[in-house]
Parts: C-alpha cells; structure tokens; sequence
C-alpha cells in the first residue's frame, strides 16, 4: 500500500484553464451587469476566445484594455464577452433562448436575469389568476430578488453566479458550476 499523497489535478490543464476563463468570464459580466443596478432586462453576451478574436481581427486591440491583452497573451483559454444588442422580441427568457443560435467563432454564451424567489411552499398559496398570483409574488414579505448571471461554454464547462438585492455587494455573490441547472441548460442549447 502506497502512503504517497495522490497529486492535485493539474490546473494548468486547458480545461482548467477554460473552467478558470468561464468563471472570471461570469465574474466580469455580472459585475458589468451590477453596476447598472436593478430592475434590468435580460443581457446576453457571446464569449469568445481572446486570442483567436485578436488573430481574426488585429484592430480589436486598440478596443481592449492593456490588462486584457496581456491577459489574453499569457492564456489561449482567456475570454471576452460581447454584449448583444437588438435581441429578437419574445414573450419570455425561453423563447429569447430558444431563438437563438451562435456561429462557430463564438465559444460560449452568457446570460443575465433577473428572477423573484420565494422560499419553498410560498408557491402552493398563490391564486391561479396568473395577473393575481403575480401580485401576491411581488408582495410577498418573504420574496427575494435575485440576479442570476450564467455562462456556458461550447465544449463544456459551466459557471453561474447568483446576487441578491437584499446583500447586494461584490463580495456577497455566489458563484459555482451549476447553481441554476435549467438556466445552464437553457445557454448550453443555444450553443448546439
């Protein structure tokens, strides 16, 4: 029996480093996102490989701050985000998904919403009139606004970040791989 502690996984693998670029990448969104406050409509972002982006078109430098570039220099798996703008009009957030579509040059996609949760079993008190159960929602005493950022990246990886409104600060977001699984599932999609 060997008493030779098992090696941390490597995390200069490329897909550690894409993992590490897709959370940064969601870090630098929704802090984009935070600061233009609340009560926001859906912002999508394509996410696209720095260097690649920069090889593609050369001008985009003069565009990017100098500590992109030379984080883009140092990681192949560095990412930029590229709001979207003149989204299609849809009724909700899974039709706007479900009527997008990316080109190959984009390697993942990133969404920000704004959500209202109730603790569980709220739900079960709400009307059935949908004008009058989203009147009970708002006025809630126990409801919580929440941001939900999320990005995805074409080969895999998945990073989320979550802000309340009641703790709204930079260092009160959570943030992990798969803290809005549908949402994930949703972005992963779009990317198909």
């Amino acid at each position: 029996m060997s008493t030779t502690p098992t090696p941390p996984p490597d995390d200069r693998t490329p897909e550690a480093r894409a993992r590490r670029a897709l959370a940064d990448a969601v870090r630098e969104v929704e802090h984009h996102v935070a600061a233009a406050g609340w009560d926001a409509p859906v912002r999508v972002f394509a996410l696209v490989r720095t260097q690649a982006a920069l090889a593609a078109e050369p001008g985009l430098a003069e565009q990017l701050a100098p500590e992109v570039l030379a984080a883009a220099r140092a990681d192949d798996q560095h990412l930029t985000s590229v709001e979207q703008e003149g989204l299609p009009a849809a009724d909700d957030l899974e039709a706007l998904l479900g009527g997008l579509t990316w080109p190959p040059t984009v390697d993942g996609a990133a969404v920000t919403v704004e959500r209202v949760v109730l603790p569980p079993g709220a739900e079960d008190d709400l009307p059935d009139d949908p004008e009058a159960a989203l009147a009970a929602l708002l006025a809630h005493p126990q409801r919580q606004d929440v941001r939900l950022a999320v990005a995805v990246l074409r080969d895999g990886p998945a990073w989320c970040a979550v802000r309340t409104r009641a703790h709204d600060s930079d260092d009160a977001v959570g943030l992990g791989p798969d803290l809005v699984p549908g949402l994930v599932d949703a972005v992963r999609a779009t990317l198909e």
